[in-house]
């Protein structure tokens, strides 16, 4: 068998690892904090959900009273719609918080009282209005005061003097304070407070929500059927997106180069034939020839550039849309920081929306400048194209937004556009990275 000789290495003591409980890091109390200070953020939303509900809450207990006389039934409708409203006002501060709650789509649900109460949606509506109005509201104001007591005793020896004697006491009255040893006490008592405060916080906040998030949220299957009619729609725009880039082409071919192909074998069938009667004008001719194949070559050329620009291939994007910039007859100053390389097709959009905005600045704007902002933001492609023009820019104008638009979705991305009249014009682009 072997054996251990004087130069075997033995690990120290400190090298075993521990195996015993991780000692508190002071990081981690500032973690609690936070989470404890999120929580009540939440909480305080809730609040004024949870009044809401109870207001919407009396008002349907008095819509249901009035429909048993008839007079109720004509305020159903807006009651449903106040239902609606107030759900989807939680579903967006649920939304900002954790995984996104969808909702119905804008002007759809019952507005008659037999269809709402075969309505299972507006079924679960209901019973979340009344227990957020109820309980909901309970945890929100349990959440608001706690913080509220913990500050109250933790100060309580700067404002005591102020309070008339034999009224100092602390927030459960267990405490009558005289001196300032029991005013100290009380603030001791205050600490306690934010402890129980930090560490119930978050609970209270996950209580108030957790209605929400079971009752609003769609039923299974919503999402997959919302998520295949946007992705129809994104193909439907995809393919007229492409019917229209063919039916463009189409025409720079036929009106452009085709057009400059057939002079130039006009011009050289007349220089053949002035060859023997005239060489100097033939010598005419065949240069006016030249000069239209040149010509024809040129607008070829950018016509393929219009189909995938060779720079996005040889270089890169912040290359391809600097020359768009230096071509631009507004003054344009491009900020991109995105060292890595996309998709050939994300590039490919982005580019071809830089173009389009660029070349909408400089014929419908009026503007002195604009400016290109690129940026990676997670996994998606973040664009910003502003300028100080006149303003005014809508997609019913035939300025090309809408071409943008279908190329933007067409890549599941999102479009927005902000152009006030009188300007400034800002447009911003998010396509998925494509890696």
């Amino acid at each position: 068998m072997p054996t251990r000789d004087a130069t075997d290495v033995v690990p120290a003591d400190d090298a075993i690892p521990a195996t015993g409980p991780r000692p508190p890091r002071p990081w981690d109390a500032f973690a609690r904090a936070r989470t404890a200070l999120d929580a009540f953020e939440h909480l305080v939303g809730g609040v004024g959900t949870a009044i809401l509900a109870l207001v919407m809450l009396v008002w349907v207990a008095a819509t249901a009273a009035a429909c048993l006389v008839g007079v109720g039934l004509l305020l159903v409708p807006g009651t449903l719609r106040g239902v609606r409203a107030v759900a989807d006002r939680e579903r967006a501060r649920l939304s900002q918080w954790g995984p996104e709650v969808i909702g119905r789509e804008p002007g759809t649900g019952p507005t008659r009282l037999r269809d709402a109460v075969a309505d299972r949606g507006t079924r679960r509506e209901l019973r979340w209005l009344v227990g957020h109005a109820s309980v909901g509201l309970v945890l929100g104001m349990t959440g608001l005061t706690l913080p509220l007591t913990a500050a109250t005793n933790a100060t309580f020896p700067l404002w005591w003097r102020l309070v008339p004697q034999g009224e100092a006491t602390d927030s459960l009255g267990l405490i009558t304070v005289n001196d300032w040893p029991s005013a100290f006490a009380v603030s001791l008592l205050g600490l306690g407070w934010v402890a129980v405060a930090v560490g119930f916080e978050p609970g209270l906040a996950w209580l108030q929500a957790w209605p929400g998030r079971r009752l609003l949220a769609p039923d299974p299957g919503t999402d997959l059927a919302l998520r295949v009619a946007q992705l129809t729609a994104t193909r439907a725009a995809a393919l007229d997106a492409h019917a229209t880039e063919l039916r463009r082409i189409e025409r720079s071919l036929h009106d452009g180069t085709q057009n400059r192909m057939v002079a130039v074998t006009v011009l050289l069938g007349a220089a053949r034939r002035a060859v023997e009667r005239d060489p100097s004008a033939a010598d005419a001719m065949l240069e006016q020839a030249q000069g239209a194949a040149e010509q024809a070559l040129a607008e070829l050329r950018a016509v393929v550039r219009s189909i995938l620009p060779p720079v996005l291939t040889d270089r890169s994007l912040t290359d391809a849309l600097s020359g768009l910039a230096a071509g631009c007859p507004v003054a344009c100053r491009i900020d991109a920081d995105v060292p890595e390389r996309f998709a050939a097709s994300v590039e490919a959009t982005a580019y071809f929306v830089v173009a389009e905005a660029l070349t909408n600045i400089a014929k419908h704007s009026g503007a002195r400048q604009a400016t290109v902002v690129v940026r990676r933001r997670a996994d998606r492609l973040w664009l910003r194209i502003t300028d100080d023009g006149r303003g005014g820019a809508d997609e019913v104008s035939g300025s090309g937004l809408v071409g943008i638009r279908r190329r933007t979705e067409a890549h599941d991305g999102t479009f927005v556009l902000a152009s006030p009249v009188g300007g400034p014009t800002t447009m911003e682009v998010s396509l998925p990275c494509g890696l």
